[in-house]
C-alpha cells in the first residue's frame, strides 16, 4: 500500500512540474534534426478570404533551415547562417545576405530562433512571455523592442508541447498569419543523402 502510494505521488508531481522557458530550450537544442509538415492561413485587411499555403519543412542545427511550400504553388526557402536563398519555380534563385539585406537576413534568421526556443537570440529583439499552460502545454509571447521589428509586428506567439505546434503572428497592419506544424519526427538524428542535397543547392 505504501509502495503504492509513493508512485501516486511521485507521478503526480512530474504530472504538476511546471515547464520553464531554459527547459524548453534544453528540450529543443537535443533535437539536432526535425521534420514537420505545415499548413499556413493569413488573413489581410480587405480580402473577405484568407490565403492558404501548405508543405513541409527540415530543420538540422548544423545545416540550417529548409522550408518547402507545396502548395498553392511550390517555393523553396533555404536558411543558414550565412544565407537566405528564395526559388520559386521557373526563376533562378533569389539570394539575400548579410551584406546585401541586412535586415531581411535578421528577420529571416530569426525563423531558426523560433523553432529552437533559443531565448539569448530571442531575447535580443522581443520582451519575452512564457506560459506554463499545464499538461505539458507551454506558450511564448513575443513583444517586439527593436526597430525594424516593431513597426512590422505587434506580437509572435508560439504554442507547443513536445515540439512548436502553432506560430501566430500579428502585425502593424492589422494582418494575421496562423501557421500550425503537425507530424513532427526527429528521426533519423542525422541528414538522409537526400536531405543533405536540399542544404547542397
Amino acid at each position: 500500500m505504501k509502495y503504492g502510494l509513493w508512485v501516486l505521488i511521485a507521478f503526480f508531481s512530474l504530472s504538476v512540474q511546471a515547464v520553464t522557458l531554459p527547459e524548453l530550450q534544453q528540450r529543443f537544442s537535443q533535437q539536432p534534426v526535425l521534420r514537420a509538415e505545415f499548413e499556413q492561413q493569413r488573413s489581410i485587411s480587405g480580402m473577405t478570404k484568407p490565403l492558404k499555403s501548405s508543405g513541409e519543412l527540415l530543420i538540422s542545427q548544423q545545416k540550417g533551415l529548409w522550408w518547402a511550400q507545396q502548395k498553392p504553388f511550390p517555393l523553396t526557402l533555404l536558411l543558414d547562417d550565412k544565407r537566405m536563398v528564395q526559388t520559386l519555380a521557373g526563376q533562378p534563385p533569389q539570394v539575400v545576405t548579410a551584406d546585401n539585406n541586412p535586415q531581411m537576413f535578421q528577420f529571416n534568421h530569426l525563423l531558426t530562433a523560433l523553432f529552437h526556443a533559443d531565448s539569448q537570440a530571442l531575447d535580443q529583439n522581443f520582451a519575452l512571455q512564457f506560459s506554463d499552460l499545464g499538461k505539458s502545454q507551454w506558450r511564448l509571447v513575443l513583444i517586439p523592442k527593436t526597430t525594424p521589428l516593431d513597426k512590422l509586428f505587434k506580437r509572435i506567439t508560439l504554442n507547443g508541447a513536445q515540439f512548436l505546434e502553432t506560430i501566430d503572428i500579428d502585425d502593424m497592419q492589422s494582418d494575421a498569419t496562423h501557421i500550425r506544424f503537425f507530424n513532427q519526427r526527429t528521426a533519423p538524428q542525422t541528414l538522409t543523402a537526400e536531405e543533405q542535397q536540399r542544404f547542397a543547392s
